[in-house]
């Protein structure tokens, strides 16, 4: 792993006349640049001008110049960076000892609400921040959680943070409930403690060594967080696997046993459509694959379902979060240090992980699915080739596996048949299929099915209390709509702007952002948190979920013309369809794959409606109104 390194002696010495501290942050900007690609803001860079000095001095007083300082050290599989991991040997025992420091300018901070773990800060806006503790101990945490090196030594990992501008007065009340055996709190006026304790952690030796052993270990889930995913996933009684997912849950522990027996790779593909039971299976695989001992990760191309299995899955164990994974945090991971990486929602790869914020020494043009399939033994594909609806989107059953076949693997597949959710109706599959022309049949009639109700509104106003008395019944239930209106930031009074418009009804899409905003949750739980009824959601957030009743608006770009449904890729403000390289076919065929997950989102029922006049007509032909 490159990082800026140095020892606290040759940090304080390039803090001289040659380098003076108010240009020392150029230094290391530089080295970052070098090292790791990175380009720190100015604001960083600022930072840096005295809280690196100050620290690598108080090391130096203490006698501990030979410890190593890792600066912006990137925390392993995520784009976090812990300020500063001091790298040394125990006073006590001699073994490696690891010393993550916070770095806080702040001169004044007090508790929000009095809650524990969130402070205000005065001129940094009034929006709460996370306690530097509980930064820290996080960092702590997860470093001992996917550091191999540390996987039996979790307490050589301790934390700091150090506030060394403020004075106790100005900080008193982040004192309460902080401090723990393995982090503690520091301010300006416990300097002097501070040099105390560090000359209580670190023995006056080099700390070479144990930065290189630091960085040098492998990345994996250590035993005890793969202990706690298995017992928070495999005692939840949701998670029965019926018929083909049984089949595939055994495949994959096949390939898992064979791969270890045998040192080889293994790459199997889950196929199936909305509701087969896909997700339950890779749930399934993280706490069986974490109960036998075996390193595994979650991992998805979607910000909604990952955050949502984040909230859901892992309630209450910021640990366990960490299990949860984005395609592209692979990006820099050692090859087969996982056994298992369970890629669900794998039709979301892309052809890269590149992105504009991505490190200069990252630009490879590598393959996103090369990634993925680098990472384990046994890397598990699991998706619907018919919910790619983005460009650059390439999570194909025949992609994969002419890249893994390119590589020399060999691919086990397994197709599910099974219809879970629309009811467990595979005839309300197929007649979305048949209409969206995805399957090469033409549309027939909805002849009814007794698990499952589909009918026609006669107007937004309609579908919208017609789920609304669902909702008020106990029932979840959502409005989305194809990507047709525009997408607005909020109002400078935080209320969001009623994008969708139909003649005079009006409503929001979902928050674009990762906050809330006023009584609508954060888009990643659109899908699951209260409140969002109140806003449309689009594909980019419904994809992956599922709620029990369903309610869907045609827009303009999906119309009636001529005896067949047509897309219209002018009507569209996707900004995804907007940009150059995307074909008028790949555009259509987004487009149907766009209104295709947007009708297999409900469990229970699904209504729709169309904006243009033909469309309606067309739909009411196949459809009775009401529910």
């Amino acid at each position: 792993m490159a990082v800026f390194r140095h020892s606290a002696e040759s940090l304080v010495q390039l803090v001289s006349e040659s380098v003076p501290e108010r240009v020392l942050s150029d230094v290391i900007a530089e080295n970052l640049r070098a090292s790791q690609g990175i380009n720190p803001g100015k604001g960083e860079r600022r930072s840096w001008d005295r809280s690196i000095p100050i620290l690598a001095r108080d090391l130096v007083e203490a006698g501990l110049g030979g410890v190593e300082m890792l600066i912006e050290y990137q925390l392993p599989l995520t784009s976090k960076r812990a300020d500063v991991i001091l790298a040394g040997r125990d006073r006590r025992t001699g073994a490696d000892s690891y010393l993550i420091v916070e770095l806080k300018q702040w001169s004044h901070a007090e508790l929000y609400e009095d809650d524990a773990e969130l402070v205000l800060v005065p001129g940094m806006a009034e929006r709460p921040k996370l306690h530097p503790v509980v930064q820290v101990r996080g960092y702590c945490e997860y470093l001992a959680d996917f550091v191999g090196a540390l996987d039996q030594h979790r307490n050589a990992v301790r934390g700091v943070a150090y506030l060394h501008n403020a004075n106790d007065l100005d900080i008193h009340d982040l004192y309460d409930h902080v401090e723990d055996e393995r982090t503690r709190l520091f301010s300006k006026t416990r300097r002097g403690q501070f040099v105390d304790y560090l000359k209580a952690q670190f023995a006056p030796e080099p700390g070479r060594g144990a930065a290189d052993r630091l960085l040098s270990s492998s990345i994996r889930p250590s035993k005890q967080l793969l202990k706690a995913a298995a017992g928070e996933i495999k005692n939840r009684d949701q998670f029965v696997l019926l018929a083909e997912q049984r089949l595939a849950f055994e495949m994959v522990m096949h390939a898992v046993e064979k791969a270890r027996a045998s040192n080889s790779k293994q790459v199997v593909i889950i196929t199936g459509g909305p509701g087969s039971g896909k997700s339950v299976i890779a749930l399934s695989l993280l706490g069986e694959v974490s109960e036998r001992g075996y390193t595994v990760l979650h991992a998805t191309g979607s910000r909604s379902f990952t955050e949502t299995m984040r909230k859901v899955v892992a309630k209450g164990s910021s640990r366990l979060k960490a299990m949860f994974k984005y395609f592209n945090n692979f990006m820099t991971a050692t090859p087969n240090d996982l056994d298992v990486l369970i890629c669900d929602e794998a039709h979301r790869i892309r052809e890269t992980s590149e992105n504009r914020f991505t490190k200069a020494a990252q630009r490879t043009g590598r393959p996103q699915v090369d990634e993925l399939i680098s990472a384990a033994r046994v890397p598990v594909f699991l998706l619907d080739e018919h919910q790619v609806v983005r460009p650059g989107e390439m999570g194909r059953v025949a992609d994969i596996t002419a890249y893994a076949h390119s590589l020399g693997l060999d691919v086990h597949q397994v197709d599910l048949d099974a219809q879970f959710r629309c009811g467990g109706s595979r005839k309300y599959e197929e007649w979305v299929l048949r209409l969206l022309g995805l399957d090469g049949e033409a549309p027939e009639v909805w002849k009814g099915d007794d698990h499952f109700a589909v009918s026609l509104t006669e107007s937004p106003y309609e579908l919208e209390a017609l789920l609304r008395a669902r909702l008020e019944a106990g029932y979840s239930a959502r409005i989305t709509a194809g990507f047709c209106w525009p997408w607005s930031s909020p109002n400078d009074d935080d209320s969001l702007v009623a994008d969708v418009r139909i003649g005079d009804w009006a409503r929001p899409w979902n928050v674009k952002g990762d906050r809330a905003v006023g009584n609508a949750p954060a888009s990643a739980l659109w899908a699951s948190a209260t409140g969002g009824f109140e806003q449309v959601g689009c594909v980019y957030t419904a994809q992956g979920f599922e709620y029990d009743w369903n309610g869907v608006i045609f827009g303009p770009d999906l119309v009636y013309r001529d005896g067949k449904l047509v897309t219209v890729r002018s009507a569209s403000k996707d900004p995804a369809l907007m940009r150059k390289g995307v074909s008028d076919e790949q555009a259509d065929q987004l487009i149907r794959n766009t209104y295709k997950v947007l009708l297999t989102r409900g469990m229970m029922g699904t209504a729709v409606y169309s904006v243009d006049p033909d469309t309606q007509e067309f739909l009411s032909k196949l459809l009775e109104t009401g529910m």
